[in-house]
């Protein structure tokens, strides 16, 4: 799976109200976790949970915790909650930071 540059994530991660919100599309039931790609002006998320009983969702919001270096509590899913495009919170770090941090390899 493919990383993800920091001038293509720039559609998909904006401030809103003193938080930054990522627009994602969740890919569940993958083979591993890691960012795939941009679909769209969505940043492509892969897990290898199921799209049950919220177990996507628990992992997605634990995917970028770790990602982004941040706590579980800090990341929250504000829209999207049964779709596979998900609109996500963060709150405590900069729009700049963000961008660095999934871009990361």
């Amino acid at each position: 799976m493919s990383g993800v540059s920091r001038t293509e994530l720039e559609s998909a991660v904006s401030e809103h109200d003193g938080t930054i919100r990522i627009t994602c599309r969740v890919q569940p039931r993958a083979s591993r976790e890691a960012l795939a790609g941009m679909v769209g002006d969505a940043l492509k998320v892969a897990l290898t949970a199921p799209p049950v009983e919220g177990k996507a969702n628990a992992a997605l919001c634990l995917f970028l915790a770790r990602k982004l270096h941040c706590s579980r509590s800090a990341v929250s899913i504000v829209s999207g909650t049964t779709a596979r495009n998900k609109i996500v919170e963060i709150q405590g770090l900069s729009r700049s930071a963000v961008l660095e941090l999934l871009a990361e390899r």
